[in-house]
């Protein structure tokens, strides 16, 4: 274990000292961001596999505290089973994305180096070990995410962008007032030392407060109804190699930061004796799944109506957390993790997908996806099958994950969140059927051929599509099309992997036991 250890470090130092690069070397060579990103990522990938092995196979957490320091006032990164399937996630999400961006921009190197930082951020929220550092790598995500999404065309994105920074501003004072009443209250920061030191500490009110700051400060960053205006507009506005990214992982590791909050640090019998602790939790979800279905089924352009589905989507996880709290309910937790991990996969997919149909078609709105079957068919074939198991089609991801928490829900006698989950499952259903409705029973608007948007997007500005393919179509007179193979090849990964994760379910509850077991035992 002592040489896998070393890899915890690495994992977050590595992407942020890369991230320099792109601007170094910009400086005499352009367009190089692309394959310090793809280089850097890959690795990660690989480190993170290396780490999980040992984690999975050794049946216990892999630790590493910096400088050697004890862990009561050191920092400490931990790997365990929880941790691992989020560091891939987000390891792996953010080496696909990259099969999209070669082509389809952004692809300045700046925006490359807001890349890696993210990529840092989010394996740093994963895996630190202590709540103060995890306020630090939270803002690390906002700070590039802030960057990601301002880099769009017009004054929109920057419009998005500013909404989010005061958003994430307010969440992360938030979520640090909270730590810090924690701190008052018990002298550490360390989530192992705050799990021994909650319950025995002489001032509960004060870790009343701080958890009561820290829910309203993760409600923020999930996105959960009504605090959730930051993020549809953040989404769309983004530029579409963006937005895939930002939306599989930004959400997703704050959700996981929130549970790593609840069963490590207040622990489940803890919260389970705090007045209205998991009434306040199972309110904030289930209202955010009903009105983030709602307000899908509503909107006419389709980035817009994904976004709101993840309103929904983590308003499941949420709800399920609040589950886990009121009925200790193992079966809860481990939907919990499922489904964060199947939907940070499906909205990989369905937001490269809708970006591959902006790219060549310009097609935005849901009416303008009119007879993509037929031009298009192995993208709108992808879509489908990613739409289906959002909605909980067996045997997708989106069904074994919602089957959990439902099973949890009943098993611990909350009968309405199974009924939020039925009624969201329908509303779902509703959106997504739209959209498959126009794709393949509604003939093309008016336009039978693909045609190419004037430019790509770039972080900043525009670039001519004039990239060595483009220009040898056009050399013999044939239509350029802004669609790569392996950008097309990338959503149909993700569209199997959807399904492919769903028989998977078993083996989902086998990784996490040795935590399960931990946690409420």
């Amino acid at each position: 274990m002592s040489s896998v250890d070393l890899l915890l470090p690495l994992l977050i130092a590595v992407p942020i000292i890369t991230a320099t690069l792109p601007i170094a070397l910009g400086l005499r060579y352009d367009r190089t961001g692309w394959s310090v990103a793809a280089l850097t990522t890959t690795g990660l990938l690989a480190g993170a596999l290396a780490i999980a092995s040992a984690v999975y196979t050794g049946g216990e957490a892999v630790t590493h505290t910096l400088g050697g320091y004890p862990r009561t006032y050191g920092i400490q990164l931990v790997a365990d089973e929880f941790s691992m399937l989020i560091v891939l996630l987000v390891t792996a999400v953010a080496t696909g994305v990259l099969a999209y961006t070669r082509r389809g921009g952004p692809r300045g190197n700046t925006f490359y180096t807001a890349y890696l930082l993210l990529v840092a951020g989010l394996l740093g929220i994963s895996l630190t070990g202590d709540v103060f550092n995890l306020f630090v790598f939270l803002e690390i995500t906002s700070i590039a995410t802030y960057a990601l999404v301002a880099s769009g065309d017009g004054p929109e994105a920057a419009v998005a962008s500013l909404k989010y920074l005061i958003l994430g501003t307010v969440a992360a004072s938030m979520y640090l007032t909270g730590v810090a009443f924690v701190f008052m209250a018990t002298g550490t920061l360390n989530m192992i030392e705050l799990a021994d030191a909650i319950p025995a500490a002489e001032r509960p009110v004060l870790i009343r407060a701080g958890f009561a700051f820290i829910v309203v400060g993760f409600a923020v960053k999930v996105a959960q109804w009504p605090l959730h205006t930051w993020q549809p507009s953040a989404y769309q506005r983004a530029p579409d190699g963006v937005t895939p990214l930002i939306a599989a992982l930004v959400s997703t590791a704050s959700a996981y930061a929130f549970g790593r909050v609840i069963v490590t640090v207040f622990e489940v019998d803890y919260l389970a004796a705090m007045p209205n602790a998991a009434a306040i939790v199972l309110t904030v979800g289930c209202v955010s799944v009903l009105a983030g279905t709602v307000l899908a089924v509503i909107q006419t352009e389709v980035k817009r109506m994904l976004a709101y589905s993840s309103v929904s989507q983590f308003g499941l996880v949420i709800a399920a957390y609040g589950v886990v709290i009121a009925g200790s309910s193992e079966t809860a937790l481990i939907g919990a993790t499922i489904h964060l991990v199947g939907h940070g996969l499906l909205k990989a997919g369905l937001f490269l997908a809708a970006a591959v149909v902006a790219t060549s078609y310009g097609a935005r709105t849901v009416d303008e996806y009119a007879g993509l079957a037929k031009e298009r068919p192995f993208v709108a074939g992808s879509m489908a099958v990613l739409l289906l198991v959002l909605v909980g089609v067996p045997p997708g991801v989106g069904f074994v994950g919602k089957w959990y928490i439902a099973l949890g829900a009943v098993q611990s006698e909350l009968w309405p969140v199974a009924a939020v989950i039925f009624l969201s499952t329908m509303l779902t259903l509703a959106y997504a059927a739209r959209l498959l409705e126009k794709m393949y029973f509604t003939p093309p608007l008016s336009v039978d051929s693909p045609h190419v948007s004037d430019s790509i997007a770039t972080d900043g500005g525009t670039a001519d599509a004039d990239d060595e393919t483009v220009a040898a179509a056009v050399s013999h007179g044939e239509t350029p099309d802004a669609v790569s193979v392996g950008m097309v090849a990338i959503v149909v990964v993700a569209a199997l992997g959807a399904v492919a994760l769903g028989f998977a379910g078993g083996t989902f509850a086998d990784l996490l036991e040795p935590f399960i077991t931990e946690v409420f035992n």
